[in-house]
């Protein structure tokens, strides 16, 4: 804080990992600060400064200047170049960091445009229901299927009230479920015999399930598509 001045905010990867988010990726260990835009100051070494005539409010953590915590996120979702990564960091920023999409949707309206056509297509998907970077690849993927959209992680139940599961994706006219299932839920007899048992209640009430390996979708996503569209157009025959 001493090279960037007194009115300099820390943001970005610094704030993100005093936040405890997991997600911040190894390789971005430089200090990001904001400074007001008229002050001539330039990054060097360790540290990126940014100049910027939207500076956010200076708050304070254990004595250190630092931005709102959904500016900071953003701030490095900006700098980011994967989807993956974005979508992991905003998934746990909402999911373990307890940002609303609504929040983080208002205030990348509020800066540039710049880099924010990823963060906004995840926080629509996140608003949607998706709950893991899993489920975020899904909706990707049920995009390149050409299908209507399905009821995300809706709570199936049956005509007497009982319940059935919960599914990734629900395609209610054809009556068919999408379980993106991965081998470590499935790692223990007992999980195991949990998936055997969800599957025996779709099958008693006459909806088919489509499982998916959650690394498929991000491997071959339009073979998983297609997959999709074929499990979907057999059952609507």
């Amino acid at each position: 804080m001493l090279y960037a001045g007194r009115e300099a905010v820390v943001t970005g990867a610094a704030l993100c990992r005093r936040r405890g988010l997991r997600s911040v990726p190894a390789g971005a260990t430089r200090v990001h600060l904001l400074v007001p835009h008229e002050h001539k100051i330039s990054s060097s070494g360790f540290v990126i400064v940014e100049r910027t005539t939207r500076m956010p409010p200076r708050r304070f953590d254990d004595g250190v200047p630092v931005a709102p915590f959904a500016r900071a996120v953003l701030d490095l979702c900006r700098r980011l170049r994967s989807p993956n990564a974005i979508s992991a960091l905003l998934t746990e920023a909402v999911q373990s960091g307890g940002l609303s999409p609504a929040k983080l949707l208002e205030e990348l309206d509020a800066g540039s445009n710049r880099g924010t056509a990823i963060p906004r297509q995840v926080l629509r998907d996140v608003l949607k229901g998706a709950r893991s970077v899993a489920e975020i690849d899904a909706m990707r993927v049920w995009r390149l299927s050409g299908l209507p959209e399905p009821l995300w992680n809706h709570q199936l139940r049956d005509e007497n009230g009982e319940y059935i599961a919960t599914p990734d994706g629900y395609f209610k006219e054809a009556a068919l479920a999408w379980e993106i299932d991965s081998y470590d839920f499935h790692f223990t007899k007992e999980d195991y015999a949990k998936t055997l048992d969800r599957n025996a209640r779709y099958a008693a009430a006459g909806i088919a399930v489509l499982q998916t390996l959650p690394s498929r979708l991000r491997s071959e996503p339009e073979v998983v598509a297609r997959e999709l569209r074929q499990a979907y157009e057999a059952r609507c025959r």
